[in-house]
């Protein structure tokens, strides 16, 4: 079934439901809530569809993700798919679509991640409690492209960035919660999530909504809109936009990382001006002079919640019918721009720090110069993100007697430039700017699909819907190198820079040579001085932290552009046996030009038992191969140990560091799903489904336990050239490191109530429960005999236990005339979190409940205006309690799926046109 075919059920089913008091829209799955841009008018074309139950009065939407030959209903999927329509999308007040499909879809799961490098502004995000990389993401059933962006820590994903999709610019969403290698090919593991653009052609709409938080902070503007015309008779062009900016959030207390459970006493702000210990009474003396006191006490250091970020981001999807077929075409083009706090330097050394706030050094002159003359009241780096994304897809679509055809190209680009500002490269010293480039990364790819269907006929008592394909992909990475400061290595990233004293093994021989300043009090024969009372490493021998502090600029040395490609051809077959039993079975092979290949299939059925329930399954195989981003990036971040920021070196699996430690070629994730589940519609209005689910991976994909420098892995550093390698003091890689389970059950209900005085109620349930299980960790002997364990005990418990183990939504949209409100009530159940594998001490949290309200006047038949709350209680999770997150004035555990921020409100006019 295609084009007019398509085109002429949905009009017989709009048909079907103006013909029908209260018509009750089925699957339209009301699990929606405050709209981020309530673009509420509807394409004409609206994928209602069709399948209409006279009995129960009821209409199925119509999908086309989950089988590539032939749309189906929702209920009738032999595997579990949720439609979402432009309505339920509008009914989500959030600037991003990952906050709308967390929103949606209970088994998805998102993260809000302050001071986490590029991850604060492409947030990971989780389908059925497995990294992003593992979800496909299309728009108009066209594979979208990868995010340049490759996390540094946790599953190292670089995934595709659903937050460059604007939900203005959405007709409708699919989600497809079960594994789909075979018909869809690498990534789609976990699901599929389709996003289908507007397309009516008349149409158009205009919304603005302000909000903030209950703290007066995060104050957030949104407007958006969008509008149809028609291209000659035959053809329409639809445009969407939206502008985003928001104000960051503080959720802070004191600085101060003294009493915290398990952590090494450090900085304290209340405490600086009177602190006797570690630095000492004469040092704070001294320090008396250059430091304003009150402003320090006053400032926040740094802000743990959501950065201060600006979008824009514009979509056009357009199409052209011709005497045979259609042309269409559709793009999109986003810039934003986001701003995080880093980890706050503090103005002295405690005993742990890298910072080398503390240290002096001599000058050409002679003259002593301390680093944190810059500044002396400590600094937080300002990082900043800016993300450029653009795609063309082209194609042309028909029928040609009884073949189906789609011919398509596409082309996608990403591209993450990074800026770090109020910091400093210590190794430049006096002559160290304060504002660098660190460097760009950049994804893109490009590819050519030729797909085809064909009903064949005489074999089954019903023709067989037929599937087939073909596809050539080419994807490339780049990483373009930072401006020079941002990773030269200064005067004073070695000993004597400017050859003041001479050069005898042993210091104590050393003496000053006639050439240097001899009245600057330089002292050559001793590994300290000291100044001020105080005793510190002789400034002619201390070495200083080379590039820009925070996240050193990415160096020439690993610039460079990596590239592969891929070439696929599949075949996807379905029928229905009898009345009751539809089957579907898909086949694909894929060659990756660095992995080789796979071939990966998946059957699938569903049996109507009676005229109310049916049952459901399927089983297949899945993979994905690492990305061209993760075979090349080479990046040096900070990351807070044990409470103090360390140097982090993440290198390649084939750098000559890695494979020192132990580092295998990465090999592709192959994964087996398994699911069963039953459909039913109990009572008229009333749809239930229950689907369980069992994945298993092998050589899952993840981010080591970071290995710690010793100076056997030190000089592996030097010998392999990289800068600053005296002062990284930590190293980790990626590598297929364990082997996982995943096992969960997904219950999704509606229900509409006709109260007969012309109010309804629909009523929407959503629940998930997940549990995932690690097994066969990987263990390794490197280079220098050391075994090696490359998931440790507390990654694994974390892997486990971090995420609720189950989540559920109620949602309930009143309608009553002119006036309609909604209230959704979200609960996450309990998790836990383990401090460290050499102090298993955990925390557990308890189950939290979260609800919002909103409510709509319709001023006039074109113009609404609406008022709501989400998290009406202002409710939080409990606050860090074993001392692992509770750092650096930090109080909730930053990097939990359940919302820290708190309550918020918001306002918004809409006017359709």
């Amino acid at each position: 079934m295609r084009g007019s075919e398509v085109k002429k059920l949905n009009e017989s089913a709009r048909e079907i439901a103006r013909s029908r008091a209260p018509a009750w829209r089925g699957r339209r799955v009301w699990l929606a809530g405050i709209s981020a841009v309530a673009l509420t008018a509807m394409g004409t074309d609206a994928a209602l569809a069709a399948d209409a139950d006279a009995d129960a009065g009821t209409l199925q939407e119509l999908i086309v993700t989950g089988s590539r030959a032939k749309p189906r209903t929702v209920l009738e999927s032999p595997v579990p798919v949720d439609a979402f329509s432009a309505d339920d999308i509008a009914g989500v007040s959030v600037t991003d679509t990952q906050d709308l499909l967390k929103t949606l879809v209970p088994s998805y799961t998102l993260t809000r991640q302050p001071i986490s490098d590029g991850a604060t502004f492409i947030r990971p995000a989780s389908l059925r409690g497995l990294p992003s990389d593992k979800t496909l993401l299309l728009v108009n059933s066209k594979r979208r492209h990868r995010a340049a962006l490759v996390a540094t820590g946790g599953s190292g994903v670089q995934a595709q960035d659903a937050s460059q999709i604007p939900a203005g610019a959405l007709k409708s969403v699919e989600v497809l919660r079960d594994g789909a290698g075979a018909q869809y090919g690498s990534d789609a593991i976990a699901g599929v999530i389709n996003f289908i653009l507007k397309d009516d052609p008349e149409s158009g709409s205009l919304s603005v909504q302000a909000g903030q938080y209950y703290v007066h902070d995060g104050e957030t503007v949104i407007v958006s809109g969008d509008k149809g015309i028609h291209l000659g008779e035959n053809g329409f062009a639809h445009i969407s936009f939206e502008y985003t900016t928001e104000q960051p959030t503080s959720r802070n207390g004191p600085f101060c990382n003294r009493n915290i459970p398990n952590q090494n006493a450090g900085f304290c702000v209340p405490l600086f001006s009177s602190e006797t210990t570690g630095p000492g009474t004469a040092y704070t003396a001294n320090y008396a002079q250059t430091v304003d006191y009150d402003h320090l006490f006053q400032k926040v250091p740094q802000k743990w919640g959501q950065p201060e970020g600006e979008a824009t981001r514009v979509f056009l999807n357009t199409g052209y019918k011709l005497p045979v077929g259609e042309l269409y075409a559709f793009g999109n083009y986003g810039h934003s721009r986001q701003k995080e706090d880093f980890n706050y330097r503090n103005p002295v050394d405690v005993g742990a720090s890298t910072n080398n706030l503390d240290d002096y050094v001599r000058m050409a002159n002679g003259q002593l110069f301390r680093a944190n003359a810059i500044f002396p009241l400590g600094f937080t780096p300002q990082y900043i993100g800016k993300i450029t994304d653009y795609s063309a897809v082209g194609g042309y679509k028909g029928d040609v007697g009884p073949f189906g055809f789609d011919l398509s190209a596409r082309y996608g680009y990403d591209e993450l430039s990074y800026d770090l500002n109020d910091t400093v490269n210590f190794s430049l010293g006096e002559k160290s700017p304060t504002n660098f480039h660190q460097g760009d990364l950049r994804s893109d790819e490009w590819a050519l699909n030729a797909d085809f269907t064909y009903a064949l006929s005489g074999f089954t008592p019903q023709p067989i819907d037929v599937a087939f394909g073909v596809e050539y992909r080419k994807e490339g990475y780049k990483i373009v190198a930072g401006d020079v400061p941002s990773y030269i290595a200064g005067p004073y990233a070695q000993q004597d820079p400017y050859d003041f004293c001479t050069n005898e093994t042993d210091i104590t021989q050393r003496t000053l040579r006639p050439t240097a300043p001899q009245n600057a009090g330089i002292v050559c024969n001793s590994a300290t001085q000291v100044i001020d009372g105080r005793t510190f490493t002789n400034p002619v021998y201390a070495i200083l932290g080379v590039g820009s502090n925070g996240a050193p600029g990415f160096t020439p040395d690993y610039a460079g552009r990596l590239t592969r490609n891929s070439k696929a051809a599949y075949i996807d077959a379905s029928t229905d046996l009898t009345d009751r039993l539809f089957v579907q079975a898909a086949l694909r092979v894929e060659d990756f030009s660095d992995f080789g290949s796979t071939v990966d299939y998946k059957v699938a059925g569903r049996f109507k038992i009676n005229d109310i329930f049916a049952v459901r399954g399927s089983v297949g195989t899945g993979f994905r191969a690492p990305t061209t981003g993760q075979n090349f990036t080479t990046i040096v971040s900070t990351v807070v140990n044990n409470g103090q920021p360390v140097a982090q070196g993440l290198f390649p699996a084939t750098n000559p560091v890695a494979k020192f430690l132990g580092a295998q070629p990465l090999k592709p994730e192959e994964s087996t799903n398994f699911s069963f589940g039953m459909t039913a519609e109990p009572l008229p209005g009333m749809t239930l489904s229950i689907d369980a689910y069992y994945i298993e991976i092998k050589d899952m994909f993840y981010a080591i336990t970071p290995i710690t420098v010793t100076p056997a892995v030190q000089a592996a550093l030097i010998a392999a050239n990289v800068p600053g390698a005296n002062t990284i003091g930590q190293v980790n890689f990626f590598q297929n490191a364990f082997d996982a389970q995943v096992q969960g059950v997904d219950v999704v209900g509606t229900y509409v109530a006709d109260w007969g005085n012309g109010q309804t109620t629909n009523f929407s349930l959503a629940f998930n429960w997940n549990l995932q299980v690690v097994d066969k960790v990987k263990v390794v002997v490197d280079t220098t005999g050391t075994t090696r364990r490359f998931f440790d005990g507390e990654y694994v418990y974390d892997f486990k236990h971090s995420d609720p183990r189950w989540r559920g939504t109620l949602t309930a949209v009143h309608k009553m005339g002119d006036l309609s409100g909604l209230a959704r009530v979200g609960v996450y159940g309990p998790y836990k979190n383990m401090f460290s594998a050499t102090n298993p001490v955990i925390q557990k949290w308890d189950p939290e409940v979260f609800v919002d309200l909103e409510g709509n006047w319709d001023v006039s038949d074109n113009t609404r205006l609406t008022l709501g709350v989400r998290n009406v209680f202002d409710n939080h999770p409990d606050p860090d309690k074993i001392g692992e997150s509770a750092t650096n004035g930090r109080i909730y555990r930053s990097d939990a799926s359940v919302d820290w921020q708190g309550g918020y409100y918001y306002a918004r006019i809409n006017y359709t046109f």
